[in-house]
């Protein structure tokens, strides 16, 4: 396989001033929640847009005048209240709400809920002002203070997406009547309230089945499994060795499914070794699990030694196994007082352990807390660079792509097999076996590939949506709430700007993920695990986030994508080449919002591309064509000497 470096090493990294491609939530457009539910509000010319040059008559100019003015006013009518999805319906309307903007003050306009979202509309404004606002995006909703002098009660919603929105609004006058923003509640956090999540209930139908994208038998087929060193086993086909499992499991070829039960009781949460990718070529494999349960005492499982010696064995080319721990040592030490630890060096011959040094969930939430006052609602510019980094995001940002690196070169480079845990093997390890993953195979750059690595890596094997995002429960304050996942999206934007070529998808689409991560609109990301989601008939009875891009794949695409699938990707992860991802962070803010959304752009180049791609086949068909003419004529005509054509692409 080819190595590529990031494009910094080689002294062409583009500008990191590069403006973000997500166009703010902001007077001038609709949301960007509006237009990834597919729930397009209808374009409207305004009198600006429309040319009045000398070259046309009066009557013309005056005509048009007339049409831009309809169309503006249709618009403002059809935005009245939102374009409703399928199965959403409309619970409580409230006219005369305060909208509190942080960015343009106090705008009073209308409020509607649905079982879906929040709208809020201001027609007093020209263009008018939109907020639309997905329920499942909303952490908490608080009460601040008492009535105003105007007998306005002030409520704000603190959002899982870095924003925060403050309402004001009269109480009801009958005192039964409940305010909009107790309904407001009741569908944000339908799990709470005995309810049903937006998405059991959304029957849009898109042209593909997005829960077919990934079928765990076809991917292994893809990577050659299994072959003579690996086998699937169906040992879990009833979720019996490991609930949080998926069903389909490779194991080492020798070890009998009876030995792989006696494995599990030494392993956290019975979450035994299994592979998650092979190397085509030096059969070097990255192998997942969770800490092995040594405790104070030191205990040993000769099962389980036997089974990362098989590890080993199976890759003829390295006779060493590393075992990469993602905590910091002193976390992995003190796990042994709650019955976990690590591999001791002793016990596991030609074993060699690494600690990655990551710290845990509780961190992770602390960062992305103190990174939100950093960045929301105001930036203050005078200390921007030392309040960024006294929120210790991006040192954790790459720490975990430091982690991901160094088990991607051991496997490429080294040619030797990894075996790779944390404590259960659901955060830190599906963060590292995925990104890892993403360096070493081409086929996970591309958008499909991309979902078939999110769908195996976290969804089968047991990343804890539900707990970690907390999907319709009002709980916010729950311990096991954590960004982990948002952490590894923003890894993979790290990635696609040292290397922007590499990646088939564009920055909408990581957006689009992560916006649909907290909507509850698709069933993608609801349960904790797969034998949760086939017990809830999530494909029967939710639509999959894929069925949803895989229908407007021009949209995410990105127009500079060059199919290097056999290239591994070793990027540059020191702090000075990695930056904050604004087009996500800091996109509500209006004063970081590009003139032109860039995933706009992006479709341009790409009809562009395919425009003179159709030309080049055009000329080669012309050029073949000719030469086949003058053959023909040369073989009737003997003395004329023919110059030969030739093209390069």
């Amino acid at each position: 396989m080819e190595k590529s470096g990031s494009i910094d090493s080689l002294g062409s990294k583009q500008s990191s001033s590069r403006q973000p491609s997500v166009d703010s939530l902001s007077s001038t457009s609709t949301s960007r929640s509006d237009r990834s539910s597919h729930a397009k509000a209808p374009s409207a010319l305004s009198s600006d847009s429309v040319s009045t040059s000398a070259e046309f008559s009066p009557e013309l100019r005056s005509r048009t005048k007339v049409d831009a003015k309809l169309l503006r006013d249709a618009n403002k009518l059809a935005q009245e209240e939102p374009q409703l999805l399928p199965k959403e319906t409309v619970q409580d309307t409230a006219k005369d709400v305060t909208y509190i903007c942080p960015f343009l003050g106090a705008i009073r306009g209308t409020v509607t809920v649905t079982n879906y979202r929040l709208f809020f509309k201001c027609t007093d404004r020209d263009p008018a002002f939109v907020q639309d606002l997905p329920l499942g995006v909303i952490s908490r909703v608080e009460k601040i203070g008492g009535a105003s002098s105007r007998g306005e009660v002030s409520y704000g919603l603190v959002c899982k997406d870095i924003r925060n929105l403050r309402f004001a609004h009269k109480q009801p006058e009958d005192s039964l009547k409940k305010s909009i923003f107790e309904v407001l509640m009741k569908y944000a956090f339908p799990v709470s309230n005995g309810m049903q999540i937006f998405a059991f209930e959304y029957g849009q139908i898109f042209p593909e089945n997005g829960w077919k994208v990934y079928d765990a038998l076809s991917e292994y087929k893809r990577q050659g499994l299994p072959n003579e060193s690996w086998r699937i086993t169906k040992v879990n086909d009833q979720y019996e060795l490991c609930d949080t499992y998926p069903a389909t499991l490779v194991v080492p070829v020798n070890i009998p499914d009876e030995e792989l039960k006696r494995v599990a009781a030494f392993r956290a949460k019975g979450r035994i070794p299994v592979l998650s990718w092979i190397h085509p070529e030096s059969q070097a494999t990255v192998t997942r699990c969770s800490q092995p349960m040594v405790g104070v005492n030191g205990k040993r499982s000769k099962e389980d030694e036997k089974y990362l010696q098989a590890i080993m064995d199976a890759n003829a080319q390295s006779h060493k196994l590393f075992i990469f721990d993602a905590r910091p040592s002193v976390n992995a030490a003190a796990n042994k007082m709650k019955g976990g630890g690590y591999e001791s060096e002793d016990a596991y011959q030609n074993a060699e352990l690494v600690f990655l040094d990551i710290h845990n969930i509780h961190v992770m939430r602390e960062s992305l807390r103190k990174l939100k006052e950093v960045v929301y609602p105001n930036i203050e510019e005078s200390h921007w660079l030392s309040n960024l980094e006294s929120t210790h995001w991006l040192e954790h940002i790459k720490l975990i792509l430091a982690g991901a690196l160094r088990i991607a070169d051991k496997v490429e480079s080294g040619k030797t097999s990894v075996v790779v845990h944390c404590s259960d093997g659901w955060d830190r390890t599906a963060q590292l076996t995925s990104l890892a993953m993403l360096m070493l195979d081409g086929y996970y750059r591309t958008i499909r590939g991309f979902q078939v690595l999110l769908e195996k890596e976290w969804l089968s094997f047991g990343h804890r949506f539900q707990l970690r995002i907390g999907h319709g429960d009002k709980n916010h304050t729950d311990a096991d709430r954590s960004p982990i996942f948002v952490q590894f999206i923003d890894c993979v934007w790290q990635m696609t700007r040292q290397f922007p070529a590499a990646f088939e998808f564009n920055e909408y689409f990581l957006v689009t993920i992560l916006d649909h991560l907290y909507s509850c609109l698709f069933g993608t990301f609801l349960c904790n695990c797969e034998q949760h989601r086939v017990k809830d008939d999530l494909p029967k009875r939710t639509v999959s986030l894929w069925s949803y891009i895989n229908s407007q794949l021009e949209d995410f695409t990105n127009p500079l994508y060059v199919n290097y699938s056999n290239h591994v990707l070793f990027p540059v992860v020191s702090m000075r080449h990695l930056e904050l991802w604004v087009g996500y962070y800091i996109r509500w803010n209006p004063r970081m919002r590009p003139q032109e959304p860039l995933h706009q752009r992006y479709k341009e180049l790409l009809a562009k591309r395919a425009e003179l791609q159709k030309r080049v086949e055009e000329l080669q068909r012309e050029v073949t064509n000719r030469s086949v003419s003058s053959s023909s004529e040369r073989a009737g005509s003997p003395t004329r000497s023919v110059t030969p054509v030739q093209t390069f692409v």
